[in-house]
């Protein structure tokens, strides 16, 4: 008898433990702000290769919990972990093993802990770390990511209410001040672009390459600037057409849009292809055509579109998106006051979740799942 409650106690401790164990909630990864587009476009990743990206991301850095973000200007990861330390060095190993190449990623990549991590989600989620301040696109690319994750099983208690939680509080921040007025996403910032290196787009014309979400505000903004042609060239020609139902435009092959290039002023291109769909050898021939008129390509893809070697071609003028940056560094000045007050507005949901894992905590006698969740 005394030899079956001593083993019972045994066992006992160990679960006691193993709840016990400091678990800390972790974040980082590189972001247009510290790292090169030439390195982001290396390392995005695209949704359908999520399936295999996300368990090695488990693996490598230690986490019980993940969720994977990559768009244009960034590629983070938000995660539970009880080993915060092998993840900071196994986020390393994990972009290495995965793109097969080594970079000097301590310097471009940033790590937050606790209480960071839930301050830059949400102001993350409510557009408030974009490059475009208040950009609508990243919403919805959060959102899609964390949905990603839950479909594949690598979400759970914690991740489950904290990103539930940041789309609650974006979409307050969003409606109750007014940090989505005005020009706030890449692509209207394409736009700005395109109509502050012509002074005006009217009688201009302009194609665009891809028909996905960014593609798609791109048209849109285009509406309503006096352009003469708008063409939109699409791999799969139907959702090209489908889009041109609802806008004033033309939807090509895509086997045209190469022999199309020759007649437009403006190609903007948003297309999810891993490799460059233009060229030197592309367009090379194509200037002889223009006979003198210039071509301006704004690349807004990552990885990119275009070759960046083009632009030492006379009479091509490339823009990347990076290059939009000093609009959208405007934008930011614009919207100080309204970044104060979306971050007022924010504060009472992160103490909720605060609160509520801290709850969470006592109520169960388990792990400190935000660790040192108030000072970090």
């Amino acid at each position: 008898m005394r030899g079956e409650r001593a083993a019972l106690r045994t066992v006992k401790e160990a679960v006691n433990q193993r709840r016990g164990d400091m678990q800390f909630l972790v974040g980082g990864g590189l972001n247009f702000e510290k790292s090169p587009l030439e390195l982001r476009e290396r390392i995005a990743f695209r949704s359908e290769e999520l399936t295999r990206a996300l368990p090695l991301l488990r693996q490598e850095l230690g986490l019980e919990e993940a969720v994977l973000v990559s768009t244009c200007n960034r590629v983070e990861y938000v995660g539970i972990t009880l080993d915060a330390k092998r993840c900071r060095a196994g986020w390393s190993h994990f972009l290495e093993s995965y793109h097969g190449f080594q970079a000097d990623w301590g310097t471009y990549s940033e790590f937050r802990q606790g209480r960071a991590c839930v301050e830059h989600l949400f102001e993350l989620v409510s557009g408030l770390r974009s490059m475009v301040i208040g950009e609508t696109e990243i919403f919805g690319q959060v959102k899609a990511a964390y949905e990603a994750a839950h479909r594949l099983q690598t979400t759970g208690l914690w991740l489950n209410r904290l990103f539930q939680t940041s789309f609650s509080a974006a979409k307050a921040a969003r409606s109750r001040t007014f940090i989505t007025r005005g020009n706030l996403s890449v692509s209207s910032v394409a736009v700005e672009l395109a109509e502050r290196l012509f002074g005006d787009l009217s009688g201009r014309s302009v194609m665009v390459l891809g028909a996905g979400e960014t593609s798609e505000k791109t048209l849109r903004a285009l509406e309503g600037r006096g352009v003469s042609l708008l063409l939109v060239a699409n791999r799969t020609y139907g959702r090209a057409c489908e889009l041109m139902k609802e806008l004033h435009g033309e939807a090509i092959l895509w086997s045209e849009f190469l022999e199309r290039s020759a007649d437009v002023d403006i190609v903007i291109s948003s297309t999810s292809a891993p490799h460059y769909i233009l060229t030197r050898e592309k367009l090379l021939p194509l200037l002889s055509r223009r006979k003198g008129d210039p071509l301006f390509l704004i690349d807004l893809a990552v990885p990119r579109d275009i070759d960046p070697s083009v632009n030492a071609l006379d009479g091509l003028y490339l823009y990347n998106i990076d290059d939009l940056q000093s609009i959208a560094r405007q934008n930011r000045e614009d919207r100080t006051a309204e970044i104060a007050r979306c971050r007022r507005l924010l504060e009472p949901y992160i103490e909720r979740f605060t609160k509520w894992a801290e709850q969470r905590q006592k109520r169960s006698h388990g792990p400190n799942v935000m660790g040192d969740f108030r000072t970090a």
